[in-house]
């Protein structure tokens, strides 16, 4: 996503990431408790992934991401006046990229004078499943986090 938000910086595209909770709380970086501790615990994230967009705090009691559907992974994009053009209870590059493009493209074929009229579009993207990654970001939590994962949802 870095590397997504950094190709479209020039047209005016801006990217946040908005930490919310910790998904698979366990006993490196368990249960939030305080704003203090969910800050460390996005710089924590920011460093291990590199997050190089602005990170914005949910409140400690989850407010935005309830608001915004409470999925572990979405991406949301809004125009300028703050209408949803896009909206994934997943966040993959390839899909965020897709819509990104068209929505710019709409963008220029309205400045060249065309007449556009929106509509509603629903459509099931794919994305790569890669236990293997999943499961080492699960240990970055510690080994509560891989148990109740795996008790939960099986290996």
């Amino acid at each position: 996503m870095n590397d997504l938000a950094q190709l479209h910086k020039d047209a005016n595209v801006g990217s946040i990431f908005v930490y919310t909770h910790e998904a698979h709380p366990g006993e490196n970086f368990s249960h939030l408790t305080s704003m203090e501790q969910k800050q460390s615990h996005a710089h924590a994230l920011r460093d291990e992934l590199e997050v190089t967009r602005p990170i914005l705090l949910d409140s400690l009691d989850g407010a935005c991401h309830r608001a915004y559907g409470s999925m572990p992974n979405m991406t949301w994009i809004f125009t300028r006046a703050g209408i949803p053009v896009y909206k994934s209870d997943w966040t993959d590059c390839k899909s965020v990229a897709n819509a990104i493009e068209y929505f710019l493209d709409g963008v220029k074929r309205r400045k060249d004078g065309m007449r556009l009229a929106p509509f509603r579009v629903e459509r099931l993207d794919f994305r790569t499943q890669d236990r293997e990654a999943f499961y080492k970001g699960l240990e970055r939590n510690g080994p509560k986090a891989v148990e109740e994962f795996k008790a939960a949802f099986g290996s």
